[in-house]
């Protein structure tokens, strides 16, 4: 749901701080993309830290200090950088996650926690906007963004703070997996 500023009002603040150009606002989404693309390659190449955890949360906090950099920043083509560095850390977060839900979730349970976790993120995306959209209205987007940005910067030490999560975020031992 904090995701939802950045995800969602981007465009319009880009609108209503920069100019109503299209040509910026297509700008504000192929660099996101371009940024998920050089993410899922940097994945691929790199794979991440050997715990799981501490790659999601190296992505959480990068994710947080950019929205939180995206309310502040009045310079559109730092915007555009930030933007891409936000794109660029989804994959990031999103690659070690999956990975640990296959690897943790036993075969026959998997399609329905893939399922019951797709239907809660879809969720909570719409749900963010019933909030935020109103709120963008009275609050400006910029401090809306550093709000949250900051929330999910907090929110990444929670992931180092669970004892539960870095131990799950372990990798698995040769032994355990023969």
């Amino acid at each position: 749901m904090l995701a939802a500023p950045v995800a969602f009002l981007t465009p319009l603040q880009v609108t209503r701080s920069f100019g109503n150009d299209v040509w910026r606002l297509t700008a504000i989404e192929i660099t996101f993309a371009i940024g998920m693309m050089l993410g899922g390659i940097f994945m691929a190449s790199w794979g991440g830290f050997k715990n799981k955890i501490h790659t999601m949360t190296l992505a959480s906090l990068i994710i947080g200090a950019c929205t939180f950099a995206l309310g502040i920043i009045p310079v559109f083509w730092i915007y555009l950088i930030i933007m891409g560095v936000v794109g660029l850390a989804m994959p990031i977060f999103n690659t070690p996650s999956t990975v640990l839900l296959q690897e943790k979730v036993e075969g026959d349970l998997l399609g329905r926690v893939f399922g019951v976790l797709g239907m809660i993120s879809t969720s909570m995306m719409p749900l963010g906007m019933l909030v935020f959209g109103p709120i963008s209205d009275i609050i400006k987007i910029e401090w809306l963004l550093i709000g949250t940005g900051l929330l999910l910067f907090i929110q990444g030490f929670f992931l180092l703070g669970s004892k539960v999560l870095i131990e799950a975020g372990k990798p698995i031992s040769k032994d355990a997996s023969e």
